[in-house]
């Protein structure tokens, strides 16, 4: 199975995202990582483009065709990266499954973008002008949302396991 994660920074996705992976002993892969990985790496000068993305691609096929479960964490804001995602599932033909992770209480998802502290390092993060100007595009199909406001992470993810066992995911509370 192939979890895709979608949203912001600071709606709380690479917490749920982590800890779902860590629930299924699933193969965890963060864009944030790999493109700052990328970044040290001093390999391309500028913009990275999609670089991250088609890595992670190809990192989570090698994967799926290996019977693994994937969870991928990246803020996936267009159809584009939300197509290709869905299109690494069909080629290793396994079930995905899209989460977009929102917090619909402006006042609470600015204090996270403002006080987040980052676990990768050099990984410079967005302050909340360049979260809110974000070109994020609305979805147009079905997709599990998980709304973060005023919810604990241990809530958002009882919420996420039960919406993804309505769907035929995985029903365990633990690891394997």
């Amino acid at each position: 199975m192939l979890v895709i994660f979608a949203g912001l920074p600071g709606t709380g996705k690479t917490t749920l995202a982590r800890e779902l992976a860590r629930e299924l002993q699933a193969v965890y892969l963060r864009i944030d990582s790999i493109e700052q990985g990328i970044r040290n790496a001093e390999v391309v000068a500028g913009s990275l483009d999609d670089a991250g993305y088609r890595a992670a691609y190809a990192v989570a096929e090698d994967n799926l065709r290996l019977a693994r479960d994937v969870v991928a964490d990246s803020v996936n804001p267009w159809m584009l990266t939300r197509d290709a995602w869905r299109e690494v599932g069909l080629r290793a033909g396994v079930r995905t499954v899209e989460v977009e992770v929102v917090c619909s209480d402006a006042a609470e998802h600015r204090q996270r973008v403002e006080s987040r502290v980052t676990d990768v390092p050099g990984l410079v993060l967005p302050d909340w002008q360049a979260v809110m100007k974000r070109d994020y595009h609305p979805w147009n199909r079905d997709h599990i949302a998980i709304d973060t406001a005023g919810t604990s992470i241990q809530q958002s993810l009882a919420q996420l396991r039960a919406l993804l066992a309505s769907r035929g995911g995985p029903e365990r509370d633990g690891p394997r």
